[in-house]
């Protein structure tokens, strides 16, 4: 699985910009609930397209951007938290124990 680091406002730009998938997944380096959800989803991502951008927003680097990513794709913030973007939009918002790869496939079939 190759993260792509959610550094910038630029970057979350691109992702508002990009045509096809891209996911972004929120997490708080602090939380053992948002570890947990995180490894689990790495275990099960191998069925997931290889070639979609995969966004890694650690929230305690950056609060701000996780506050513009909220804004930006009209979801409420949480932590853990997986946002599934489709064209610009988001199109699937799960949050702790909700965050699921078949849940992510049903929305990519």
């Amino acid at each position: 699985m190759n993260w792509i680091s959610l550094e910038s406002a630029d970057q979350l730009n691109s992702i508002k910009q990009h045509e096809g998938y891209s996911l972004i997944f929120k997490h708080s380096t602090r939380c053992s609930i948002s570890m947990m959800a995180k490894k689990r989803f790495e275990l099960d991502w191998e069925d997931l397209p290889e070639d979609m951008p995969l966004y890694f927003l650690d929230l305690i680097s950056y609060r701000d951007l996780s506050k513009q990513v909220a804004d930006v794709f009209q979801v409420h913030h949480e932590s853990p938290q997986l946002l599934l973007i489709k064209d610009g939009e988001c199109v699937l918002d799960q949050s702790h124990g909700q965050i699921s790869v078949d849940e992510a496939l049903s929305v990519l079939v």
